[in-house]
């Protein structure tokens, strides 16, 4: 390698990862193993700035649980004699991160960008347009966030639910009311430029240091508000309780959309309307936009203690204030169908997260502080499309129609009123698990305050073959974390919004299939999962419409 590279790449930063110390060591001591292990590369460290890049928390071996660390060192100057396999073999890897690329077309839009959805997709696609010029309309069927609070709020007091606006519609989309997770799996540059985002609209400092960010729910309401504020204030316009009900090219090339808020004209149109959007979908097949069913997982929410949680995973060291609330994410993929925790949200709530009337949907929601009596995860299965049967010849329609026979199921078993069906795990497993007879004891149900559920078996919600594969998920984890399975946790149903049930196809200029002009974006067109993948692909399409346009003029 050339020395001129060896040179860039100190001058832009050197990863030092692995540092494992004790629980309670402090910030200095790290930094100064971080030094100590740069030396030994045979750099010299005085021209070097060291600090904190990420922090995870290995709970292995609860009897010597540890905190490690990767550390930055970034030149003060650019400087010579930097070995790319020594620092490899050291556990050193060069510090990559970019600035997000933007290229400009010179085509001018015919009208401005329409965006359709609030969620992280649509927002951060909205927010780069504005950034660069385009002047986007922003609009989400649902409520500002202020407004869906005190929606979803009266839900939950009077049992009457608005299918406009609720934990699925509005400003933030379903992530607004969950733990705020930032975790995501895809390796991409554009995750930094999300968080630092999210960072300068009030995110706390730590979610580029943690290996497991969060923001938390009550955190996360401002941050999307200041991102909206922000896309008004440079020139994009937010609207909401405006829903899209259809669209039409004209033959100037610009697009008429209607909407519940009458009619609006645009040259490209954004989809990122989220995972919910049945009609949505519904009404993309009726103009023959090509859509495919995809896999999805459905399950319970399982309920337990905080604190038998954190001694479970933490031990003597449960409580600790370098460790937080314990988290776990567990999986088997060797029985019949693979099941797995997800969204796991410790010290939070189990929410209800219907969209349609008379069904019930669950999900779980974490403050920032991660201190209510709960921790709480969906435990879910995975579903095949073979799973889905036909309806008027559509497999997509089947896959929809798949989720919402098990939330009207979980409705009735619930006993109407949006009430939630809950049983015990101990009755769950006894024998066939068709009988709910324990009531809740050391562990309360806490949907909708408490107050709004009914002891019914898991059978009469989800598919025998569902509640086989959850029992063996739950003797599963229960051999990983001893007390998982304790007879006391509460099990609520159902959980069925894990995923989009579809996708709508696009192509490599992320346009829709046969339809150029309309970009399929985030998890509800089926290229995301989690607000930072949903938030970084609505980049990848804000991008793409920037390199083939110029701002309309």
């Amino acid at each position: 390698m050339s020395m001129s590279m060896n040179q860039d790449w100190l001058y832009r930063g050197v990863i030092i990862e692995g540092i494992s110390v004790p629980v309670g060591t402090s910030e200095a001591d790290v930094l100064l193993k971080a030094e100590q292990k740069m030396k030994r590369s045979g750099v010299p460290v005085g021209s070097l700035h060291f600090r904190l890049y990420k922090k995870s928390v290995d709970a292995r071996k609860r009897e010597d649980i540890r905190l490690v660390y990767s550390v930055l060192a970034t030149a003060k100057g650019k400087h010579p004699g930097f070995s790319e396999e020594k620092l490899h073999r050291m556990g050193m890897k060069p510090y990559c991160e970019t600035a997000l690329q933007v290229e400009r077309g010179s085509v001018p839009l015919s009208a401005r960008p329409l965006v359709v959805g609030m969620g992280p997709a649509g927002l951060f696609c909205a927010y780069l347009l504005a950034k660069e010029g385009f002047f986007p309309i922003l609009i989400d069927r649902g409520d500002s966030v202020a407004d869906r609070v005190r929606t979803v709020e009266s839900f939950y007091r009077n049992g009457r639910l608005d299918t406009e606006s609720n934990i699925q519609f509005g400003a933030g989309g379903a992530g607004t009311f969950s733990d705020g997770k930032l975790l995501t799996r895809i390796n991409d540059a554009r995750c930094s430029f999300v968080l630092e985002t999210l960072r300068e609209m009030g995110a706390p400092e730590d979610i580029t240091l943690q290996a497991k960010p969060h923001v938390g729910t009550d955190v996360l309401r401002g941050v999307v508000q200041k991102m909206l504020d922000a896309i008004s204030e440079m020139g994009g316009e937010v609207v909401y309780r405006c829903r899209m009900d259809g669209f039409e090219r004209r033959a100037d090339g610009t697009f008429s959309v209607k909407t519940t808020r009458g009619e609006l004209s645009c040259g490209v149109i954004v989809l990122a309307p989220g995972h919910s959007a049945r009609d949505t979908y519904k009404m993309l097949l009726e103009k023959n936009m090509m859509l495919e069913a995809k896999p999805i997982s459905v399950g319970v929410r399982i309920e337990h203690l905080k604190k038998d949680m954190d001694t479970m995973l933490y031990g003597s060291m449960a409580g600790h204030p370098d460790l937080g609330a314990a988290e776990y994410h567990l999986s088997d993929t060797r029985g019949e169908r693979g099941v797995y925790t997800f969204c796991m949200c410790p010290g939070g709530e189990v929410v209800a997260a219907a969209s349609e009337e008379d069904t019930v949907v669950v999900n779980g929601m974490s403050c920032r502080a991660r201190n209510q009596v709960n921790s709480n995860a969906a435990i879910a299965v995975s579903i095949r499309t073979s799973d889905y049967e036909s309806v008027d010849g559509s497999e997509v329609l089947g896959a929809i129609a798949f989720q919402r026979r098990i939330e009207k199921a979980a409705f009735r078993a619930g006993g109407g009123n949006y009430d939630v069906p809950v049983q015990t795990v101990g009755d769950f497993l006894d024998g066939t698990g068709d009988r709910a007879t324990r009531g809740p004891s050391r562990v309360q149900p806490s949907y909708r305050g408490g107050e709004h559920w009914k002891l019914a078996p898991v059978s009469e919600t989800l598919p025998s073959y569902v509640c086989e594969s959850l029992r063996y998920g739950l003797r599963s984890f229960d051999r990983k974390v001893q007390g998982f399975a304790m007879p006391e946790a509460i099990l609520s149903a159902a959980e069925t919004r894990t995923s989009a049930p579809v996708r709508i196809l696009r192509g490599t200029d992320f346009c829709a299939v046969g339809c150029p002009g309309v970009y399929p974006c985030g998890e509800g067109a089926g290229y995301a999962g989690g607000i930072t993948s949903a938030a970084v692909d609505g980049l990848k399409v804000a991008q793409a419409i920037l390199a083939a346009y110029a701002p309309a003029q």
